[in-house]
């Protein structure tokens, strides 16, 4: 056995679980947990990075007092973000957050530019606003872009940090929309093109490589998929390819797990993406906006207990109000529940009058969204799927769980809750040689020691779920 720490950074909270990891099993514990969020400075939205940083040596330290055994730590965060350093290594301002205005505009112009065709040919990637390349796009004649001599995704800045080894892992990298989907290296052309400077963008990491040692505790640190998604996946617990996955929390990130990209013009005019997997695998998704707008609902009410919500929101009819969660307009934080009331009333909707009623409104539609992508993923890559795993925080959201089985037409396998903390981890493990094998062997590890729950599709649902997605999509 070994023990090993994940460091999991999501867009609200980041977390230090140190996993005990042998052929039989994984077990977690949680050493140390803290919010995270966006700070506006000025006109400008902001990630915290120092005080992420200290709170992630803060629960290094905790996990190494707790097990002086530990044999290596993994990190992972959220895609796209990055810090600007300067040729002395210093960082140069706090990184800007991804729902930032900044890049409003930007991608239209680099599409004008580039083509949307050639774009997709190149990255495989769908066209997102905050996408890396509109970043640095909209980041171009700023002074630190001038001073700038490397570029760092958020995973990669904290282990740079830590070990002072810098590096850039490619599972994040396929995010940025710089890398060759097809190599798995940067596209030189397309950073020439974009007037982008070539000095920005270093070394690739594959998970598993080593990435240094934890300066003050004398840690190794190992890549790892660190794209959150990249190592939610590897977590999926699948007894073979026949499945759809959904990790599921801030983001919705829907779709199946293929060995070769799929770059036909009918993937880009659905904006489905190719991200780069861990052993060689292509997360062939589309981001649907998730949990968020829950999220900022409720900090808009002022409640703090989703649990009660989510039972008033069960007692509400159901496909009442609906709407696109996928509409830009649901992007950026603030007034949620006003933009909601809009949304329904520009559809023709009814305009949810409690927030039971928006509860249910957006969980219905999130729902609606997990089976629009769920199929269009199938359509587009030939894979036929038996089940729908959702792993991540949604998977404790009975309701959700419940309606994506109804809407899909499919089982739904719910957990891991902790699905990037555990495929963190059994990279890690793998890597120090504790456990052996390909994905199916990590996957079948899982089966056998995590608690699943199964929800099956309500029968009959399948005519009321169509009509609701004529209702929000009529032109489909």
């Amino acid at each position: 056995m070994s023990v090993v720490a994940a460091v999991d950074l999501g867009a609200a909270s980041g977390r230090v679980m140190v996993a005990s990891v042998s052929p039989d099993g994984v077990e977690l514990d949680e050493a140390h947990r803290f919010d995270n969020g966006p700070v506006r400075l000025l006109d400008t939205l902001h990630w915290d990075a120092l005080r992420i940083y200290t709170e992630v040596l803060t629960g290094l330290r905790a996990a190494v007092a707790a097990h002086p055994e530990l044999a290596s730590v993994g990190i992972d965060s959220w895609a796209v973000d990055y810090g600007l350093l300067d040729r002395d290594g210093a960082l140069l301002g706090n990184p800007v957050h991804y729902r930032d205005a900044r890049t409003d505009g930007v991608l239209d112009a680099v599409v004008a530019k580039l083509g949307a065709e050639w774009l997709y040919g190149t990255t495989g990637l769908q066209l997102l606003p905050f996408n890396t390349l509109f970043q640095l796009i909209a980041a171009a004649d700023t002074p630190a872009m001038a001073a700038a001599e490397r570029m760092l995704l958020i995973p990669d800045l904290l282990s740079y940090w830590l070990t002072g080894v810098a590096g850039t892992e490619v599972t994040n990298a396929s995010t940025t929309q710089l890398l060759d989907v097809r190599t798995r290296e940067w596209s030189w052309d397309l950073i020439a093109r974009a007037g982008l400077p070539a000095r920005l963008l270093g070394e690739l990491r594959r998970p598993g490589d080593p990435a240094g040692t934890v300066r003050d505790l004398g840690v190794p640190v190992t890549a790892v998929g660190s794209h959150d998604t990249a190592s939610a996946v590897v977590a999926v617990p699948a007894d073979g390819e026949r499945f759809a996955y959904i990790s599921c929390g801030t983001w919705s990130l829907v779709g199946v797990e293929l060995t070769e990209p799929v770059l036909s013009e009918a993937s880009r005019a659905a904006n489905f993406t190719n991200e780069a997997g861990v052993d060689g695998t292509v997360r062939y998704l589309r981001n649907v906006m998730g949990l968020w707008v829950l999220q900022e609902s409720m900090r808009a009410w002022g409640a703090s207990d989703v649990g009660e919500l989510l039972a008033a929101a069960a007692r509400e009819p159901a496909l009442g109000a609906l709407v696109d969660v996928d509409d830009p307009v649901f992007l950026p934080p603030g007034d949620m529940p006003s933009r909601i009331v809009a949304a329904c009333a520009a559809g023709g909707q009814p305009v949810p009058r409690s927030p039971a009623a928006f509860t249910r409104c957006i969980v219905d539609s999130l729902a609606l969204a997990h089976r629009r992508a769920v199929r269009q993923a199938c359509d587009l890559s030939g894979r036929d799927v038996d089940a729908v795993h959702i792993v991540g925080g949604g998977a404790r959201n009975a309701l959700l769980c419940q309606l994506t089985a109804d809407a899909c037409g499919l089982p739904v396998v719910a957990g891991p809750v902790e699905a990037t903390a555990l495929g963190n981890a059994l990279v890690q493990a793998r890597a120090l040689g504790v456990v052996r094998g390909g994905l199916s062997d990590l996957r079948a590890l899982l089966r056998r020691t995590q608690e699943l729950t199964f929800y099956q599709p309500t029968a009959g649902a399948e005519a009321a779920w169509r009509a609701a997605e004529a209702r929000v999509h009529p032109s489909h």
